[in-house]
């Protein structure tokens, strides 16, 4: 059975262990038909976990403080979340689930996400609750590793599913969006909010890009914006956890918790922008590796129900 070793490569050492295990466990699922479809959704959902583990512990230990914390304890909420997410950062490194170069983009998403929450807590944009001394102003320290959570997401997901990308923009373009973006994320408050018109400009430069990417057997494409958007939705549902939490809380929600607009899909959708530009710092984009092997006829181009598809099937797994 052959081994995808330029896809193993990019994995720590962590989890190529875990891959070997997986990946063996889904060989012996079907190849074709509706059950190899499952295979290849399992396997996606597997992958998309496991991506998000950060994330999940975040928000896994803050919706337990908000059911079982107790009030009175010595250790106020706050500070005892910000130990929990330094816990957290540091079993992620202990563990080889990361390495130190991607904690580097890691580290600078959490400086720049714990500045725009200084500065947006101080207009008033949203706000946390007052308790504990582990903060900086009104911004209790604990919120720039859910943006961490955010960069940790994408420097996992690029090598978890081996990401190449055609026709991808060259990258002085996406920092000059990006830092367009950064900026007006304070300027809204005090000249006319241009996110459409930086929107507009994101799909002008990104419009053409295709995003390539290995679940299992197969490798498949999507258009690059449609990754984007997907993402900022699901970033978008964990939000609404975290303020149904009490984690920080919009002035709508004060008097009674709902659901975030979902106008806040816009923001989550530039705030990608700004990830993905940080990523290519430590992993430039690259494009697909055109030396695969023969394909079966059956298995030489299918659609998805989307965007999406397949661009022919392996005669053995790849990292899972």
């Amino acid at each position: 059975m052959r081994h995808d070793t330029a896809a193993t490569a990019t994995l720590t050492t962590a989890e190529r262990a875990i891959d070997a295990h997986l990946r063996a466990a889904l060989a012996r699922l079907p190849r074709h038909g509706p059950a190899g479809w499952l295979t290849e959704f399992v396997a996606f959902g597997l992958k998309q976990a496991w991506a998000c583990v950060f994330g999940a512990a975040m928000l896994a230990v803050i919706c337990a403080a908000h059911l079982w914390y107790p009030d009175d304890a010595v250790l106020a909420r706050n500070d005892a979340l910000t130990a929990a997410a330094v816990v957290i950062q540091v079993a992620m490194l202990a563990g080889r689930l990361e390495t130190l170069r991607e904690l580097r983009v890691i580290v600078l998403f959490h400086l720049v996400g714990t500045l725009m929450e200084l500065f947006k807590t101080h207009i008033g944009s949203w706000a946390y609750e007052p308790d504990g001394v582990l903060r900086l102003g009104g911004v209790p320290l604990f919120s720039g590793f859910m943006y961490a959570a955010v960069g940790s997401y994408m420097v996992r997901v690029n090598r978890l599913f081996n990401l190449r990308f055609t026709r991808y923009p060259r990258r002085w373009w996406t920092a000059v969006v990006a830092a367009a973006i950064y900026l007006n994320f304070f300027a809204n408050h005090y000249v006319h909010d241009l996110r459409w018109l930086l929107i507009a400009a994101v799909a002008l430069v990104f419009g053409r890009c295709v995003m390539h990417f290995r679940i299992f057997r197969a490798r498949w494409r999507m258009p690059l914006l449609l990754a984007f958007v997907l993402v900022a939705f699901f970033i978008w549902l964990a939000e609404n956890i975290a303020t149904w939490s009490n984690a920080w809380l919009y002035p709508s929600q004060t008097d009674g918790w709902h659901p975030v607009s979902l106008t806040k899909l816009a923001s989550w959708f530039l705030l990608m922008i700004i990830s993905v530009v940080l990523v290519t710092w430590i992993s430039p984009p690259q494009p697909p590796d055109d030396k695969q092997p023969p394909q079966p006829a059956e298995s030489q181009t299918s659609t998805t129900p989307g965007a999406a598809s397949v661009r022919g099937a392996e005669n053995s797994p790849t990292a899972s």
